[in-house]
């Protein structure tokens, strides 16, 4: 799918914004952080620090403008459990917001013996599946989804993040030559749409000046991108 020079800047506009909302949330951060993979990056996303009513709605406002502006076809939304929960159900408010009023649900980590029983909550999930979640690390997550979706039937459509780290995934320990977005695109056949990348905080630091921290943390984070980074 093309996209237009205007729709791009577009784009890139609302991803230099959401780094910024990141900053100032505290949800982004910039250091020296030990990643599941072991390795350590001079920079940490950690989304659960979207922690009041305010920033949900804000963070919710930015996957449902960039899922729309991506022109992806979808029936409903899917949070994975525990983090992708409560992202389904405020992105799935607000694209109802926007005049795209589509079901949502999601699942337990553990089956409920009573009641409704299952592991599934919320709308019956059929038609085309858009999974929603933070991040995307070594793809077992956007596995687990797809499991679940096609036990039920229906299709797993896409993906939306709001953090592309751009980085080489981890099989067996060792580093491979495509990421975990490449991978769920090109190998799983999935849709992936993210709010930003780390091209994107990159371009965010690289704004801040030509010198002092911002320019400290851009050539860190440029370091380890040259490192571990995959080609687009």
């Amino acid at each position: 799918m093309s996209i237009s020079g205007a729709q791009q800047k577009q784009n890139d506009l609302l991803a230099q914004e959401f780094v910024q909302f990141a900053v100032d949330a505290g949800v982004l951060r910039f250091g020296e952080f030990k990643t599941k993979a072991g390795r350590m990056s001079p920079y940490f996303f950690n989304a659960g620090l979207f922690d009041d009513g305010a920033k949900m709605a804000r963070l919710a406002e930015f996957y449902a403008k960039a899922i729309v502006a991506s022109g992806m076809e979808f029936d409903m939304v899917f949070g994975p459990a525990y983090k992708g929960i409560p992202l389904a159900a405020t992105v799935a408010v607000e694209l109802a917001r926007m005049g795209k009023n589509v079901p949502f649900a999601y699942n337990r980590k553990e089956a409920k013996d009573h009641g409704e029983g299952g592991t599934l909550v919320g709308a019956p999930i059929k038609g085309r599946v858009l999974i929603i979640d933070d991040v995307m690390s070594a793809g077992t997550a956007a596995r687990e989804s797809i499991a679940l979706i096609q036990a039920a039937g229906a299709t797993p459509h896409a993906v939306a993040i709001a953090l592309d780290r751009q980085e080489k995934a981890t099989e067996n320990g060792k580093d491979v030559d495509h990421s975990a977005v490449q991978y769920v695109r090109n190998q799983l056949g999935l849709q992936v749409c993210a709010i930003s990348t780390l091209s994107d905080l990159l371009a965010y630091l690289g704004s801040r000046g030509g010198d002092g921290e911002a320019a400290q943390h851009h050539e860190r984070v440029l370091a380890y991108r040259q490192r571990y980074g995959v080609n687009d």
